[in-house]
């Protein structure tokens, strides 16, 4: 770098170094500290004044002094260099090598910020990724180009659905591959080396950019990972029109450093502490999603967050759904009875599925089936819940039977293994089967041709299953309607 030297800092409070302000510095532009031994740290442009502009450094301020320190601007912002040799590394959250090889050979350096897209330029998505995972494929369906959440909590197998995600993900109507990139924040080096050998098991490890800012690394640098995470994957899918799938984790931890810069610069705080620019600074990763004019490349995210006490309106997953399209909530209570994965059937939603399912995309069948199991799955929830004041003796034959859907869909429908790849025919010949624990005439979701088609054809169902024939639901229903206040709500 061949940017001035200004000696000596005003302040250091953490990893904020104020200095007085000696010429026209730039918001978010790269800056180099240098202690008295010679040792660089890498800082960033964080704000600027009149009179002080307050960089954020990424790493350690030990050794820093207010009278010795060198700060060399550079007037450019941070960049990392990016090509197709990007794939099979491992970097660190900054975007430097961390797997001992040398740096990635490349003339091409991108800002780590990113540009915004222009809205005109978007394609909107409407390609099926099937993931082979039928909660997912057939209630919540992943759409090319899609940022679609997974809101879950402390212990639970969020990890496990990522890499299965991973490893299955296929679009039906392409030959190519995904590559992913995959970036993590402040999480356990198990988590790392779980996500490294499933690749590598997998065989997908040679398509796979990993950008790594563990628990032990400086908390501040997790705010620039996803950014050279993403910034990777722009390459990726719009330069070399690849489908690019981004894993970001955890994005909690990215948000609690978020908070800790804004405590250390004496911001007002917002909820929780947070800082009142949360919503926008969790836009500008979860918007460089998508796919473009002019490319045949594109980008998917799944951001992982972790909700503090599974608290659904704390406020990361709360803004976070209002910028994404949906999210995956994976529920406590299907985690406790040992079933895998647990995504909770009510508050998961993917607003991108009614555009990529349907005939000459999944089936036919799709919006309707997955509309019924929604409906039916509802009903079952506030049986439950009266099911627990009056007894589950004192329901109508209906709610019972009502019960033994909701058994069976969790059984047979969410549950499933964590190797198994279901095609997307798969998943709604499982649906309608499990559909069968109810009388005909309660599909009132579908369309009469389709029951035709699909389930008055598949009324063989296993050995084994509780269901009953058409005629016998149809006599329990009716019994059902005549059993008073616990039967079927008319309204």
């Amino acid at each position: 770098m061949t940017g001035l030297q200004f000696r000596g800092l005003t302040s250091i409070n953490g990893p904020i170094a104020v200095l007085r302000r000696k010429e026209d510095v730039g918001l978010g532009e790269l800056a180099l500290l240098h202690d008295r031994s010679g040792q660089e740290r890498v800082g960033r442009v964080l704000e600027t004044s009149r009179e002080h502009v307050a960089v954020q450094v990424f790493g350690s301020t030990t050794g820093l002094s207010v009278d010795e320190t060198y700060t060399e601007f550079t007037g450019e912002p941070m960049q990392i260099p990016v090509g197709e040799d990007m794939l099979g590394r491992v970097f660190n959250g900054l975007g430097d090598p961390a797997d001992g090889f040398a740096p990635i050979f490349s003339s091409d350096f991108r800002d780590v910020n990113g540009e915004p897209i222009n809205p005109y330029a978007r394609v909107y998505p409407r390609d099926f990724i099937q993931t082979g995972i039928s909660a997912i494929d057939g209630m919540n369906t992943l759409i090319r180009g899609q940022k679609l959440p997974i809101f879950s909590g402390s212990g639970m197998p969020h990890n496990r659905l990522a890499n299965q995600i991973v490893r299955q993900a296929k679009i039906l109507t392409a030959d190519e591959p995904f590559v992913i990139v995959f970036a993590a924040m402040g999480i356990k080096y198990d988590v790392a080396r779980f996500f490294i050998d499933s690749f590598e098991s997998s065989g997908v490890l040679s398509r796979v950019a990993m950008f790594l800012s563990l628990a032990d690394a400086p908390s501040i640098e997790r705010l620039i990972t996803p950014r050279c995470a993403l910034t990777a994957a722009e390459y990726l899918a719009f330069d070399l029109n690849m489908h690019v799938l981004v894993i970001l984790t955890d994005m909690t931890n990215y948000c609690e450093a978020l908070r800790e810069v804004s405590s250390i610069r004496g911001e007002i705080p917002s909820r929780k502490g947070y800082p009142g620019y949360l919503y926008s600074d969790l836009a500008s990763i979860y918007e460089r999603a998508g796919k473009v004019e002019g490319s045949t490349g594109s980008i998917t995210q799944v951001p992982i967050l972790t909700m503090p006490s599974d608290d659904i309106s704390h406020p990361i997953p709360d803004l976070t759904g209002y910028i994404t399209e949906g999210q995956l909530v994976l529920d406590r209570e299907l985690f406790q009875k040992s079933m895998y994965p647990p995504i909770s059937g009510l508050p998961s939603l993917s607003r991108l599925m009614k555009d990529g399912i349907g005939e000459g995309m999944t089936r036919e069948d799709h919006r309707e089936i997955s509309s019924q199991l929604f409906a039916a799955y509802s009903r079952v929830k506030t049986i439950r819940n009266l099911a627990a004041i009056i007894g589950e003796e004192e329901l109508s034959r209906l709610d019972k039977m009502y019960l033994s859907f909701g058994d069976r869909f969790e059984r047979d429908f969410i549950t499933q293994g964590e190797d198994e790849d279901r095609s997307i025919a798969e998943t709604l010949d499982i649906g309608w089967t499990v559909l069968h624990e109810l009388p005909r005439d309660e599909l009132y979701r579908v369309r009469e041709s389709t029951l035709a088609t699909y389930f008055d054809s598949n009324l063989s169902t296993p050995a084994g299953s509780a269901h009953s024939d058409a005629a016998s639901n149809a006599a329990a229903a009716e019994q059902g309607r005549q059993d008073g206040p616990a039967g079927r709500d008319e309204g």
